[in-house]
């Protein structure tokens, strides 16, 4: 799996990363990132919670 943040559209709300903190945090502005080295989700079965909690649908989950 592949995890990209649409920066364009996030809003920062951090839904992603109280749902899965080992992959996502913000940056110094607010918004989401996802972890250095965690792009493909790592096995971390919060991640598509993560992206079904964020409100603006920013998070695309693709599969490899």
């Amino acid at each position: 799996m592949r995890i990209t943040i649409n920066t364009g559209v996030c809003i920062g709300s951090g839904q992603c990363v109280l749902n899965a903190p080992s992959v996502f945090t913000q940056d110094d502005d607010g918004f989401s990132v996802v972890r250095p080295g965690r792009e493909d989700g790592a096995g971390d079965p919060m991640v598509r919670e993560a992206a079904r909690a964020c409100p603006v649908q920013a998070i695309e989950i693709t599969e490899d």
